[in-house]
């Protein structure tokens, strides 16, 4: 996994500088989204492989595939991406891009996974303190999992905290073997 965003980050930089400079994150936020998807799909993953397609043939085919969602600069990074087999690489030139606008527009997202459900109150205050102290603006999403007994835990980036009473009780346990 580390390989292949050492990879990608050189294209997901050269995108965001890029979409940056001309005012356009949220098209080639995107459009990077709907290429990582495609570049995901079954049949597109055995085009990729194809030995016998050049990489011209592999771009041409790609953007023939997304249709019109792709302006003359899109397209000119996805022949430049082919050119160096890197299509593969989508997803994580797509996910690094999004890092690298998260961080543009000092925002994060959070997923908050409890035991039962949230209402949109608890949300709120929850985002409002998490922004606080993340010093971002915080996009919170929610789930549950009833395997939690009680409790959140939540995932900023690499921030965990786990305020559930499994991960609690997991803790007691290791203190007790130890």
């Amino acid at each position: 996994m580390a390989e292949l965003t050492t990879l990608a980050r050189p294209y997901a930089k050269a995108a965001f500088e890029h979409a940056q400079a001309h005012q356009q994150l949220a098209n080639w936020s995107a459009m990077l989204g709907l290429a990582a998807a495609v570049s995901q799909d079954d049949t597109v993953q055995r085009m990729l492989k194809a030995p016998r397609l050049t990489s011209a043939d592999k771009a041409a085919t790609f953007i023939e595939v997304c249709g019109d969602k792709f302006d003359a600069k899109a397209q000119n990074f996805i022949h430049v991406v082919a050119e160096n087999d890197r299509l593969r690489l989508l997803p994580e030139i797509s996910e690094l891009f999004e890092l690298y606008k998260a961080e543009q527009e000092k925002s994060v997202d959070v997923d908050v996974t409890s035991a039962f459900a949230l209402n949109q109150e608890q949300q709120d205050k929850l985002a409002k303190v998490l922004s606080a102290r993340l010093g971002r603006e915080v996009r919170l999403h929610a789930a549950e999992d009833a395997a939690l007994i009680g409790g959140v835990i939540i995932r900023a980036g690499d921030l965990v905290i786990d305020g559930s009473v499994r991960g609690k009780l997991a803790q007691l346990a290791e203190a007790l073997k130890s």
